[in-house]
């Protein structure tokens, strides 16, 4: 089955791409794609930079993904007093 080249690429870059097959070993070993968010409405955080002592992050990261929603967490509990 012939792919349909899309209309934004360059007949000559279409033509240069020489792609086999996957056997069924290479799809065994594919991981799932990672999904990211789209751009929110109403963004309710905002980017920085700052600058922290090395054995706070390393324990925030010790536990692994979402270290810095726990930094934050924790940043909120000490000057609110709360969570959300």
């Amino acid at each position: 089955m012939k792919k349909r080249k899309p209309e934004n690429i360059p007949q000559e870059a279409w033509d240069a791409v020489d792609s086999p097959a996957l056997s069924e070993e290479m799809l065994a070993r594919l991981a799932p794609a990672r999904r990211c968010r789209g751009p929110q409405r109403k963004p309710t955080k905002e980017a920085v930079s700052i600058r922290l002592d090395r054995d706070v992050v390393e324990h925030f990261r010790r536990d692994g993904p979402g270290w810095q929603s726990r930094l934050n967490e924790t940043l909120r509990k000490t000057v609110f007093g709360r969570t959300r």
